[in-house]
């Protein structure tokens, strides 16, 4: 069968099952619309005049890491990076934005944001739910190269977003250098690109009063 015809045919399989389906239509657009809800997740940062909010990050963070991909060797997968990228804070809708250095709001972290994945992707059909929680998942648990490539991105967008702002979340907690370096040394680790964009941040925080020496 030529191609034309294949893709014809898929198009009006495809076409047959949505209409068969109407609520699996209901469904995506369910969680879409509550996914605009993460524009309204404020963050730690400050971006301007107000706070940052959750989504403006992930878009930052996806640039940063479209832009970084081929630093890196060998190169992740762009697409397993950026859908990871995509989803890693949508539980912030529901479990808030944890500030990195909350150390009460730490310990419940991970339960509520489970919860939040929990209810969040089960909006969805329950294969695509599954897909994009499989990815949320990865990102998490830091696993593959791919995962801590996102992890790097992540890092390195706050960490450049508080210094650019002035940091007034960490001048609020006197945040010292060490204390920093707990959340930042597993991108460090990563080396190049991450490693000495990084330390270049540490020598101009401290130049500039932000973190305690």
């Amino acid at each position: 069968m030529p191609s034309d015809d294949r893709s014809a045919e898929r198009r009006e399989g495809l076409n047959q099952q949505a209409k068969a389906a109407p609520e699996r239509q209901e469904a995506f657009l369910a969680f879409l619309a509550l996914a605009d809800r993460l524009k309204h997740t404020l963050r730690a940062a400050h971006t301007g005049e107000r706070r940052e909010n959750s989504a403006e990050h992930a878009w930052h963070v996806a640039l940063i890491a479209t832009t970084l991909a081929e630093e890196v060797v060998p190169r992740p997968d762009l697409g397993r990076v950026l859908a990871m990228i995509a989803v890693h804070d949508v539980v912030e809708i529901e479990a808030g934005d944890t500030f990195a250095f909350d150390d009460a709001g730490l310990l419940t972290q991970l339960e509520r944001e489970r919860a939040a994945a929990a209810r969040i992707f089960g909006l969805l059909p329950p294969e695509t739910g599954a897909r994009l929680r499989e990815s949320w998942e990865e990102f998490e648990a830091q696993e593959t190269p791919e995962a801590r490539f996102a992890m790097g991105c992540d890092r390195l967008q706050g960490f450049l977003q508080q210094i650019e702002c002035g940091a007034p979340a960490w001048k609020e907690i006197g945040l010292t250098k060490a204390r920093s370096l707990v959340r930042m040394q597993p991108a460090i680790d990563l080396g190049a690109p991450f490693a000495p964009m990084i330390l270049a941040l540490y020598d101009r925080a401290l130049a500039e009063g932000l973190l305690v020496p």
